[in-house]
């Protein structure tokens, strides 16, 4: 049914996507009570917004975005690599890559939940290879269409495990990219606790173990979504260092900052993973 339904939206324009995803976005916010919690209670802690009128007026924008982004999503899974291509209008400082490249010791891209964050895979991979780090659909049967839908061009995916983990590694040691979704909370065991927007949030330790390991290039990628369903520019910022998962939360945070109304607000950053160690390192139960 969700194939069939993807199908029909990939038949739409962009701006008819998105017109559709304003509507979805006000439908989920009043079907999920909690999420709309979650995601008020996010931005109130970011201090990005100076009033409550400012705050209100942020989480309009979110609600619309957020309903665009999963229509978006859909259609890009289905749209043959050229036709997404064709909705990428500017990609800005690509000469890091090009440096990157050159030094040959890899590439990481990080690229938070944060505008359309399929289409920067699928313009990395239409001229290089990249290995993204992904973690399979907790239903199983969506994982056909989701696999397929992300692996376009130079595409390859690398589950959220150990084997996963190797092929990223021999990504890097070939001078290739890996891509890597920042912001998602890792597994038990596999992050610790560091500030994201003034309060602790499970972090992922991987991706600084990797530029550790391998002196790659790390550049955050940003796909943000035009006004009118214009298409997409994709901002590349390369970051200093992201040794520690603090510096990480600080990369991300300055990502989140260019357009904090494209941000995935309902995601539960700072939810508490079973039998992590919380800040007072006691076991959960």
């Amino acid at each position: 049914m969700l194939t069939l339904l993807s199908k029909l939206i990939a038949c739409l324009s962009l701006p008819a996507i998105h017109k559709l995803g304003f509507g979805l976005g006000w439908l989920i916010h009043f079907c999920t009570p909690v999420a709309a919690r979650i995601q008020r209670e996010n931005l109130m802690q970011s201090g990005l917004c100076s009033n409550t009128a400012a705050l209100n007026a942020t989480i309009k924008t979110n609600i619309a975005e957020t309903g665009k982004a999963i229509l978006e999503t859909l259609a890009i899974w289905q749209w043959p690599q050229h036709k997404a291509l064709q909705l990428v209008q500017e990609c800005s400082d690509w000469h890091l890559v090009e440096a990157a490249l050159k030094n040959g010791k890899g590439l990481i891209f990080l690229t938070p939940h944060l505008g359309c964050f399929e289409i920067t895979s699928v313009y990395y991979a239409s001229q290089h290879p990249i290995t993204v780090l992904f973690r399979p659909p907790k239903k199983s049967w969506l994982s056909p269409m989701v696999d397929a839908g992300r692996m376009k061009g130079q595409v390859k995916l690398a589950p959220a495990n150990t084997q996963g983990v190797r092929m990223l590694m021999q990504a890097l040691k070939k001078g290739e990219a890996i891509g890597i979704l920042p912001d998602q909370i890792p597994a038990a065991g596999e992050g610790e606790w560091a500030e994201f927007f003034g309060k602790p949030a499970y972090t992922m330790t991987l991706a600084g173990k990797l530029a550790e390991k391998t002196g790659a290039t790390v550049i955050m990628a940003f796909g943000e979504r035009l006004a009118n369903g214009q298409g997409y520019k994709i901002h590349l910022t390369k970051v200093d260092s992201i040794a520690s998962p603090t510096l990480l939360n600080q990369a991300i945070e300055q990502q989140i900052k260019q357009q904090p109304v494209q941000y995935l607000w309902r995601y539960n950053r700072y939810k508490m993973r079973r039998h992590a160690l919380p800040k007072n390192n006691t076991p959960l139960a």
